[in-house]
């Protein structure tokens, strides 16, 4: 028996004891997290249609408010509605029959059901309750205003949108860039691998850390309905992941199925999934190839100007590279570049007469590096993923490139370079 059905059960048969009118209908037969209804397929389709993204949810942060204002019936008409609208919200119905049962003792904890039920539900009572906790934290521990993730060092005005994941948080922040920089304009609850984080294996149930770009945004109509809404997939493994031997493929951010509004914290096969509506708004808003997408344990949130400093001197480092590659001196250019570069299988021996002829073609020219992005990723290694556009003085255009750097000592070394477009 799912979980909301055990606790409203009991509730109902509670009430009736006491002549009270019982529990409605459309509430007693709530789905489950994993147990599919053709009747909440039925309800639960034409809401996505309608929803905005973050409603749904604050409005059950609403109800938390009200419960701790001790305005438990206001509470009680707010959820009723909201499970009304949403019968696939499980955290809803939950707190929904807490406020039912409230209605004759006092509730000592979300889920408050007898032991040998919430022994009965298993690890589903458990789950509702940490993904309640982590919403109500991401409420209280909201990002200080002008603030941005310490990963954004420098965007190009091309990178109109950016993402960043804190997993610790279960909470996905979506950023637009503009002549003033980065700013938040939304967030939402996320669910991650059902082991947690650090993918470093096919199958492993993870959810990678890193740098990442969404690289395609696939059709939900070429989806099976566990897909939801759509699917923005990243290109995990990255250069970076590759170098330390990291397998596995197929990382999207994705929805959820017409059953579920949302799920555990940790439910995933290493994906970043999200309700319907939160994921339509992600899809219409962000950029392919173009779009950061930062999967961090925590999210270290800094003022811009505390990172000018390590802006300036990475700025510095990129002057120089572009300075030997002007040179036309492959010997000086390649004291860039680290021992164990790595492109296509190809090493770096492999590679330099490949850079020779790149060389011999620019002929000393001048290049200049436009639509500049320098994103930072610091975990057992310090290295930055820079994007630009690569062209030579006279040209209009020319390659966009993306390279990977890695501090190695006091120097920074490249150990991937390629063209992305």
């Amino acid at each position: 028996m799912n979980l909301p059905r055990l606790s409203l059960l009991l509730t109902r048969a509670l009430l009736a004891l006491c002549c009270v009118a019982a529990v409605p209908a459309a509430l007693a037969n709530g789905p489950s997290r994993k147990s599919p209804h053709a009747q909440a397929r039925k309800a639960a389709s034409p809401a996505l249609a309608v929803v905005r993204d973050g409603e749904t949810e604050a409005r059950l942060i609403e109800i938390y408010k009200l419960i701790g204002q001790a305005q438990t019936r206001t509470a009680l008409t707010r959820a009723e509605a909201l499970v009304k609208d949403h019968p696939n919200f499980t955290l809803a119905q939950l707190v929904y029959g807490d406020l039912l049962m409230a209605q004759l003792r006092p509730v000592r904890t979300l889920g408050d059901v007898p032991e040998q039920h919430a022994q009965a539900a298993g690890p589903a009572l458990a789950e509702l309750r940490e993904e309640s906790q982590l919403r109500i934290r991401a409420l209280r521990e909201r990002p200080p205003a002008g603030v941005i993730p310490a990963q954004f060092l420098q965007l190009s005005a091309k990178n109109k949108h950016a993402i960043a994941i804190d997993t610790s948080r279960a909470r996905l922040y979506l950023f637009e860039n503009g002549p003033e920089g980065l700013k938040l304009i939304a967030d939402y609850y996320v669910s991650v691998g059902k082991l947690g984080t650090e993918k470093t294996a096919e199958g492993d149930l993870r959810t990678p850390l890193g740098v990442y770009f969404i690289t395609s945004n696939l059709d939900p109509k070429s989806l099976k309905d566990f897909y939801g809404a759509g699917a923005l997939p990243i290109n995990y493994p990255n250069p970076y992941d590759a170098r330390r031997g990291k397998t596995g493929r197929g990382i999207w951010l994705h929805g959820t199925p017409p059953e579920q509004f949302s799920r555990a914290p940790k439910a995933t096969d290493g994906c970043v999934v999200l309700a319907n509506p939160d994921l339509q708004r992600i899809i219409r808003t962000v950029e392919v190839r173009t779009t950061p997408v930062v999967i961090a344990p925590s999210l270290r949130w800094v003022a811009p100007a505390g990172m000018q400093a390590d802006a300036r001197h990475f700025h510095d480092v990129l002057q120089a590279w572009r300075g030997a590659k002007a040179s036309g001196d492959v010997n000086r250019l390649l004291a860039f570049y680290a021992p164990d570069f790595a492109i296509n299988g190809k090493t770096l021996a492999e590679w330099t007469p490949m850079l020779q002829v790149e060389l011999g073609k620019a002929r000393g020219k001048n290049i200049e590096l436009k639509d500049l992005s320098v994103l930072r990723w610091t975990d057992s290694a310090d290295t930055r993923v820079v994007t630009f556009g690569e062209v030579a003085m006279g040209d209009r255009t020319g390659p966009v490139k993306r390279q990977y750097w890695v501090r190695q000592g006091a120097n920074w070394k490249i150990f991937f370079e390629g063209v992305i477009g």
